[in-house]
């Protein structure tokens, strides 16, 4: 592709994932002084003096912030599908809370995701969970932000409600007639953990979707780093390298997600392991981009 990615797409970085050791606010300033990103993924903070300084950075940034609650719901524990009706509300009460924060760092909206569920009363488990994504895009519509829920794995690892896609699809379909803003966001590794491809599931959500992901899964059980885990690119047995990238952009390509005018969030999902060196997998995974990019046709 002669173009640069960075005309079509705002290239991001998700901070707790890439820097999972690093200091918060260390990791911020290394992401904000690398002008290979446009946009950066932040989670929650735990004071009140670190909330002002990374603003502070990201203000003088010129980053897109986006704002992810997908942390503080797993380390909650909290559902927002909960059948309980308390503990429910205690979860909507924490997404409310993070579209709060959003605002203060100047994000569009959130993104968040499903909670665990049980086939024996998956319907009663969808129908809370629509109650609270709609009262959490109606408080966020209020502020003039969205919310996102992205789609993870059902039986592997999160096994949460949603997904897979058509499931997916079904529950965007009917956010769309209470509120006007919601949509998905899709990684690109987790369609291995849903058994998927890059073309469904861009096909199938393709009217709902507005956020990207990309990264990487291995989904061969008693291999290291089964599930959800987002090793870099090229792990051992794992599904996604430079090939299903490139398969990912030219079905983005061919569905007409490259938006020059109004282009979509693209953040690597890559998270290194216990013996790996964080600014190496940055690269890793950076390199992986720049070389799917180069074989896309134009």
């Amino acid at each position: 592709m002669k173009d640069s990615i960075h005309k079509y797409f705002q290239i991001g970085t998700i901070q707790w994932m890439s820097y999972p050791r690093r200091e918060i606010l260390d990791s911020l300033r290394t992401i904000a002084s690398d002008d290979f990103f446009d946009a950066v993924e932040i989670c929650g903070f735990v004071s009140e003096a670190q909330r002002i300084q990374a603003k502070k950075i990201l203000d003088q940034s010129h980053l897109k912030v986006c704002f992810a609650a997908q942390p503080v719901l797993l380390n909650s524990k909290l559902n927002p599908n909960d059948l309980n009706e308390e503990k429910r509300l205690q979860a909507e009460d924490l997404l409310l809370k993070a579209v709060d924060e959003a605002d203060f760092f100047g994000a569009d909206g959130i993104s968040f995701l499903a909670g665990k569920w049980d086939a024996s009363s998956r319907d009663s488990a969808y129908e809370q969970l629509i109650k609270t994504t709609r009262n959490v895009c109606t408080y966020a519509g209020e502020k003039g932000m969205t919310v996102e829920l992205e789609v993870f794995d059902f039986d592997m690892d999160k096994a949460v409600l949603i997904g897979p896609a058509p499931y997916a699809a079904e529950f965007a379909s009917d956010m769309n007639s209470f509120v006007d803003n919601f949509g998905l966001l899709v990684d690109l590794s987790h369609f291995p953990t849903t058994y998927e491809t890059s073309a469904f599931v861009i096909k199938t959500l393709r009217p709902f979707i507005t956020h990207l992901h990309i990264g990487n899964a291995v989904v061969k059980k008693d291999c290291d780093a089964y599930g959800d885990q987002h090793p870099r690119f090229g792990y051992p047995e794992s599904a996604n390298d430079v090939p299903e990238l490139l398969d990912f952009f030219q079905v983005l390509k061919q569905e007409a997600f490259f938006n020059a005018e109004k282009p979509y969030v693209l953040s690597f999902e890559v998270k290194p392991r216990e013996d790996e060196d964080e600014d190496v997998i940055l690269a890793n995974t950076k390199r992986v981009i720049r070389r799917a990019w180069s074989l896309l046709e134009d």
